[in-house]
Formats: C-alpha cells, structure tokens, sequence
C-alpha cells in the first residue's frame, strides 16, 4: 500500500474513545494513561451527573464507570444509559472496590457488559476492552447495515406517492398486534422489523408495474409477485435479520394455502408472517391507490371478515386486531 493510500485509510479510521468516569483523580489519570497507552481517545467524568452529560459531548465507544460515587452512583448511570435507545449498546465496564456477589449481581441487573474489582490488573483491563470494541465494531455494523435497508424500504414506499408512511404504519401496527397477543419482547421487536422491511423486494419491480394505475397482466402479476423472494435473498446473508426474513418471505401467504411465493397454509406459515399479512391488508385497504379511494375502517373490516371467510385469514388473529384496532379509534 502506498504512503498515499495508508494516510487516506488513517485519514477514515476513527479512534475509539473510552469515557473514564471516577471520583479519584488519580483513579481517572491512571485508566486514561493505560487507554491512550493503548490508541484510544480518552474523555472523563468526576461523579455520575457529569458523567450523563459528557456522553452526550463525546459520544464515547466504551465507558469505564466507577460505583461508588457522588450525586449519581455507577449502577444508576448504567441503568440510564442502558434505557436510552442512542447508548443501550455502549459498552459499560463497572470497577469497584466492593468485591461481594451482591454487588457483581446489582451491576449485571444495571445492564453492565462486564465487571472488574480494584485493584484492576491492566493486562486484564485491557485485554477485556479490545474485546468488547471488538464487540461492539461489530455491532455498529450490523445497525448500520440496518439503517441501509430500513433506508430502502423507505425509498421503495416513496416511489409510490400513495403509500407514504405505509412501513412506519405496518411496524406500529405489527408490535401492537404482536404485544396484544402476548409474544415475548424479542418476538415483537422483530415483527416490527419485519414489517417495515416486508416490500423490501420492490425494489426490483419496475416503475411501469409497480405504479400501474389499473389491473395488472398476468405477466405483470407474475414480476410482482417475485418481490418477497427478492427481499428474503437481499436479507439473507446478515444473521441478524434471519426473523424478519421469513416475514419478508411469506407475508403474502393465505390460511388456505392459495398465496405465494410459497403456498404454505394453516400453521406452516409463521405466525409473525401471518400478523404482518393482516396488517398490511388492513393498511392497503384504508390507504388511497391509484386504482381506488380508501375505504372507512368499517369497509375495511368487513373485507378482512371476507377473507376469513374465504379462508385466507387466521379468524382468531383478525378479530384480535380488528378489537386492537377499534379500541385505539375509541381512545386515540
């Protein structure tokens, strides 16, 4: 590599920084001597409160946060940052004095990533700190390769001026479906996911099919209905995103078993598919198109009741979201 080309790679690699928080001065000068020892940038906080604000400042990589402190103690500054969407996966490092498991179990309870007691052995710190910058390289990607494709669905849906804001509506009404219905956290979190993502596959379908004021030809039909494998296979590759390749992939699947890609019916299609499913009809129906108005939500349920009736639709799941529905128009 040419000297050129190592300073513009050294010009893009930014340095991680490592927030010291501490009460003892002497405690902050010799944890930021053994981080800049290391390459990285060092920022510190001398009690809790000044701690909260200096995140925001500095926007550090990793934070080492003492417990025992004034104002504000370690454990509250890592529940708060823990709670806050934009630092829940900064890495926090709690080192104390207090050796007891009680103290250990309270900062795991915190949210901490890791726990050190003092006296801390450098080669320890350290060698823990790589690991979780390590760690957290990784996850800065995976948001990153997030907000790519939540970027592109956004695109996709702003080709057509007639459904702008139809992935925000489908994650919001998704989670609420996927709450109603008693599914764990992690569960709800990647239904929403999945439903904003769920047409991520039109970005395949040409404009003259895709914005097509009337019905479309068989031929069309059949480019339109490849958008779910497409999105499954752009999502694939990236583990993280493997729950909301099945939604993506199977969101136009029906109870009967007529739908596509895949013609899955009753419980082979997955239940998060199946929330989504309902959802986006729900969506479509209330949303003027080119080709319609949009219906009342009266009208719109009595075509989801059709659809049951028709088999398509799991009843149970529908008249669960219809009761969800009508009690947010009732207490908005």
């Amino acid at each position: 590599m040419s000297m050129e080309m190592n300073q513009g790679h050294n010009a893009l690699w930014k340095r991680p920084t490592v927030l010291v928080v501490d009460d003892n001065p002497q405690n902050v000068e010799l944890l930021a001597a053994w981080m800049t020892a290391e390459g990285y940038q060092v920022a510190s906080a001398g009690d809790g409160q000044v701690a909260l604000e200096q995140v925001a400042v500095t926007s550090p990589d990793l934070i080492l946060l003492d417990i025992m402190m004034p104002k504000v103690d370690g454990y509250a500054v890592c529940r708060e940052l823990k709670a806050r969407p934009e630092t829940r996966l900064v890495p926090i490092v709690l080192l104390t004095a207090l050796g007891a498991e009680e103290h250990r179990l309270q900062g795991i309870e915190a949210g901490a990533d890791d726990f050190l007691t003092k006296p801390v052995s450098p080669s320890e710190l350290k060698a823990r700190v790589r690991a979780l910058l390590k760690l957290k390289a990784f996850t800065d990607e995976l948001e990153h390769a997030e907000a790519v494709f939540r970027a592109l669905a956004v695109t996709i849906a702003l080709r057509d001026r007639y459904t702008g804001g139809h992935c925000e509506r489908l994650a919001r009404y998704g989670a609420a479906l996927a709450k109603r219905l008693g599914l764990p956290e992690a569960e709800i979190t990647t239904i929403a996911r999945g439903a904003f993502l769920h047409d991520l596959g039109k970005v395949r379908v040409p404009d003259v099919v895709l914005l097509k004021p009337g019905p479309l030809l068989p031929e069309e039909r059949a480019v339109m209905a490849e958008h779910p494998v497409t999105g499954a296979d752009l999502l694939r590759s990236l583990k993280t995103f493997q729950g909301a390749v099945t939604i993506v992939r199977h969101h136009h699947e029906k109870y009967d078993g007529s739908g596509y890609p895949d013609g899955l019916a009753g419980d082979a299609i997955p239940l998060s598919a199946q929330i989504v499913a309902i959802v986006d009809v729900y969506d479509a129906l209330t949303t003027t198109r080119p080709y319609r108005v949009a219906l009342s939500h009266q009208e719109a349920v009595r075509v989801l009741g059709e659809e049951v009736e028709k088999g398509w639709r799991h009843p149970e799941l529908v008249e669960v979201f219809i009761a969800m529905v009508e009690e947010e128009r009732e207490n908005p």
